[in-house]
């Protein structure tokens, strides 16, 4: 089976960090965001990703070989002008070898059972199948209504609070088979939440939904980077790159120094990174080559590649883009 990963987003929401790299190679516990969205795909035997590409393509040539090496080959389909997340799935139509197929939200972070979901799909008779995940708080985003099988009769798009006949929302994961194509126009901008989804429950077409109590995050903003940060360290998402989660865990990648009496507190240091005599550096995510000067203090922050906090400075709640010197 293959997946197609949609990464063409300019990540506006995530800005200033995603000037200068996508932001699905932004860090989480050290490690690439769809890096993460790789170890899933092996976990539950998927053959092959295809990555759905436009804003700064090239930088994800860094993640295409160390993922092949560990089992899954990636291949590109870049867009040279974005037609939005339908319109991306079709360009990438010809990747698709006429087999059921999966595709992602490139903002998603989650721990789903893949194979369960395709399980679902395949004993429903789906042409689609859309992953639901609970939230909180249903009203800031669009609910997805089923009826007792899974079919989906309709969508409630940001309903009042305490409105919402579900607190199911789309996560962003889909189950598709290859004749979804003839749904999607070809050279238009098209988009499958507000658009194809819409027009299959309107034809009456077989799209199911179905829910799931597994992590899930929508890596969108500085907030929920850091978020997903914290719960790659404390254990509520697993990955391999923090091998003893809890709540006084740390991900400090090879290269950093760390000068006397420096505390590091729920954090993850990018690296070549430096911190200074008596730093301190919590609830933070620090992105590699960061200059942490003697006694000053970082918290619930996100600091750019290159970014230097000059010696006693308090930094809280900034996203810091690359290579600024933070004097206070």
């Amino acid at each position: 089976m293959k997946a197609l990963l949609l990464a063409g987003g300019q990540g506006t929401r995530l800005r200033p960090l995603t000037h200068s790299r996508p932001k699905h190679l932004l860090p989480i516990a050290n490690r690439a965001h769809i890096d993460h969205v790789f170890d899933l795909l092996l976990a539950h035997g998927v053959q092959e990703a295809v990555l759905l590409t436009s804003y700064l393509a090239e930088r994800f040539d860094g993640v295409i070989k160390p993922a092949a090496a560990r089992g899954l080959p990636v291949t590109v389909a870049q867009e040279t002008t974005p037609l939005d997340t339908a319109g991306a799935l079709k360009n990438a139509e010809s990747s698709v070898d006429g087999g059921t197929f999966l595709a992602f939200n490139g903002d998603v972070l989650t721990q789903l059972d893949l194979r369960r979901l395709v399980d679902w799909h395949v004993r429903r008779g789906a042409l689609a199948t859309i992953a639901l995940t609970p939230a909180d708080d249903p009203s800031a985003y669009g609910v997805v209504v089923t009826d007792e099988d899974g079919r989906v009769s309709s969508f409630i798009e940001k309903p009042p609070t305490g409105a919402a006949p579900t607190n199911l929302i789309n996560a962003g994961v889909y189950v598709l088979e290859p004749e979804i194509f003839d749904w999607i126009p070809s050279g238009e901008r098209y988009s499958v939440e507000r658009s194809l989804f819409p027009s299959l429950v309107a034809a009456g077409a077989p799209l199911y939904a179905t829910g799931s109590d597994a992590y899930w995050m929508d890596v969108g903003t500085p907030p929920k980077l850091l978020q997903a940060n914290q719960d790659s360290l404390i254990g509520r998402f697993l990955t391999r790159a923090v091998p003893e989660p809890g709540p006084e865990a740390v991900a400090v990648a090879p290269g950093v120094k760390i000068g006397e009496g420096v505390n590091v507190v729920l954090s993850c240091v990018g690296e070549g990174s430096d911190l200074a005599d008596g730093a301190r550096v919590e609830r933070s995510v620090l992105l590699p080559g960061v200059r942490v000067g003697r006694g000053a203090c970082v918290r619930s922050s996100v600091l750019g590649e290159g970014v230097v906090i000059e010696p006693g400075v308090q930094v809280a709640g900034r996203t810091a883009a690359d290579g600024e010197v933070i004097s206070g």
